[in-house]
């Protein structure tokens, strides 16, 4: 494999800077495969649910392709937690950052903004605030949200609920997740 010459950016060339924007567009293009291997380790993630953390994003990727809901919904429901296991504590954040460049505004923001919307069915349980989604309630999504997490989110926890496999979410993955699709670049 062809490398740069430098050891410090700063002295880096114009050639070198092309070589890796080549490798950079290459890797790029694989993305979205590699968020499908990244979601199927959510079958080993976190336990204490009657169903693991993948069947639970297949379940409401599932249940926004049963609304009618667009590709971009779809995929963001298949990976609104694909963080749970290496960011727990802002897995909505996590989220919201890999989806961002491919989706539009509303899309990013209900996926980065689901987990404070899901406390309403749980947060008095632990003595937090049930509400605190209310402090969005002028935002122009929050409709969206709510109907995200009431729709597709919180209700993917069955084991009964028929699942289709991974592989049947893949192709829309790809084209969600596609370099000819970048919005928002960063």
């Amino acid at each position: 494999m062809e490398t740069v010459s430098f050891t410090e950016m700063k002295h880096g060339t114009q050639q070198d800077y092309v070589l890796l924007d080549r490798y950079e567009q290459e890797h790029a293009a694989s993305v979205a495969d590699r968020l499908l291997s990244a979601l199927s380790q959510l079958k080993h993630g976190l336990g204490g649910y009657q169903i693991d953390r993948l069947t639970h994003s297949l379940q409401s990727a599932a249940r926004a392709e049963a609304d009618g809901a667009d590709d971009e919904w779809v995929v963001a429901a298949l990976l609104h937690d694909i963080g749970d296991d290496l960011a727990p504590m802002n897995h909505s954040d996590f989220a919201a950052a890999i989806l961002k460049p491919y989706v539009r505004d509303e899309v990013h923001w209900v996926v980065a903004h689901h987990g404070v919307f899901q406390m309403v069915y749980y947060a008095h349980h632990l003595g937090k605030d049930p509400n605190a989604r209310e402090r969005y309630r002028d935002h122009p999504y929050y409709d969206s949200c709510v109907r995200f997490c009431e729709r597709w989110d919180q209700p993917s926890f069955d084991p009964d609920y028929l699942t289709p496999p991974l592989e049947h979410f893949a192709p829309k993955v790809r084209a969600v997740i596609s370099p000819d699709r970048i919005q928002h670049p960063d």
